[in-house]
């Protein structure tokens, strides 16, 4: 089995995550999330990072890091995915997979969560299965990278 290093990125308000909307977002923290989605992982020989920021610019040089750090990214922009041309670009500019995911069902809700920005850029999106959706994700970028 190969081993591969991933980021797992989470972009605004992913840190009130088991503090906000729970019957939305479930009450898990994020700290709680990465911890699962590390030993998961670990389990398959992928090493994680984590990263979380509130900030564009912030999640944008992070993207950028994925060029010559990482193997690949699992990312949960948050409200950043629906009209951030900017990560959208960071993205399509590194030669990485990206998986987005995020923990709600999206197309279940506004109007406004159906449509992302950055999904064409990724090698696919998963969403609605919660903490599962980046446990899903991490089974995909194993065979991704």
């Amino acid at each position: 089995m190969k081993t591969g290093k991933i980021l797992v990125l989470n972009g605004p308000n992913l840190n009130m995550v088991g503090v906000r909307e729970p019957a939305v977002y479930g009450n898990k923290n994020l700290e709680s999330i990465n911890s699962t989605v590390y030993s998961y992982a670990a389990g398959m020989k992928i090493n994680c990072e984590f990263f979380q920021t509130n900030c564009e610019g912030e999640l944008i040089d992070k993207i950028h890091s994925v060029y010559k750090e990482y193997d690949g990214c699992i990312i949960n922009a948050g409200a950043l995915t629906h009209y951030s041309y900017a990560v959208r670009d960071a993205i399509a500019a590194v030669d990485k997979p990206f998986i987005e995911v995020h923990l709600s069902n999206v197309d279940a809700r506004e109007d406004f969560r159906k449509v992302s920005v950055i999904g064409p850029v990724c090698v696919g999106s998963i969403s609605g299965f919660g903490v599962n959706s980046y446990l899903l994700a991490v089974n995909a970028m194993r065979d991704l990278i």
